[in-house]
């Protein structure tokens, strides 16, 4: 139908697109459940997503833009997944989505050094697929509505399903679990709070 949506512009509030979760209330359990639901769900939806990146894109917020199909960011926006400062470990599709939409160098670099990438590098390497504003985001919103939708729906299937979701993987949720479960998550999450350092202990 006319009125049927035909594309979908994700942007966050100003000055950022989206800082990450709020590490007061960020627990394994329910919050993993619920954010894995959200990254997911855009990838179900027939339509292409859209990011409107300006400002800072970190942890859950770095999530939020790679799960979209299509990145529109202004060219000093960041991005990036500090969990080795928190002492925490992002779930699997996450490791999988980074590394196919940024590269696996960049998600070696994001995961293993909390190393940030501003949108304009990230464009070079082609994980951002254009640089501009909110506005330019919309008007390319309005151009991809006038394709077919069917087609659309149809590649995004095919593109989702192309990097299978991994199965179960016992070993790698056992070093997850137990990272979000230990004493260095608790001293991470009270360093970022508290704005100082976090001394690490490997407990």
């Amino acid at each position: 139908p006319p009125d049927a949506i035909r594309a979908v512009v994700l942007t966050g509030k100003p000055p950022a697109f989206s800082a990450g979760a709020d590490l007061n209330g960020v627990e394994e359990g329910q919050f993993a459940t619920d954010l894995a639901s959200v990254l997911r769900g855009f990838g179900h939806l027939p339509v292409p997503v859209i990011a409107a990146i300006d400002g800072p894109a970190l942890g859950a917020g770095a999530q939020l833009a790679i799960s979209t199909d299509l990145r529109v960011a202004t060219p000093s926006s960041v991005l990036g997944i500090p969990a080795a400062k928190l002492g925490l470990v992002v779930d699997h599709w996450t490791i999988r989505r980074l590394a196919s939409e940024f590269s696996p160098p960049i998600a070696r670099a994001m995961l293993l050094a909390a190393q940030t990438y501003t949108a304009e590098q990230l464009h070079a390497a082609g994980g951002i697929h254009r640089l501009g504003t909110l506005d330019d985001a919309v008007a390319w919103a309005h151009d991809l509505s006038r394709l077919a939708p069917l087609t659309i729906a149809g590649h995004k299937l095919g593109l989702e399903r192309a990097v299978a979701e991994p199965g179960p993987d016992d070993e790698f949720e056992t070093a997850r679990t137990a990272a979000w479960a230990s004493s260095d998550a608790e001293e991470g999450r009270t360093a970022f709070l508290d704005k100082r350092p976090a001394r690490f202990s490997g407990r």
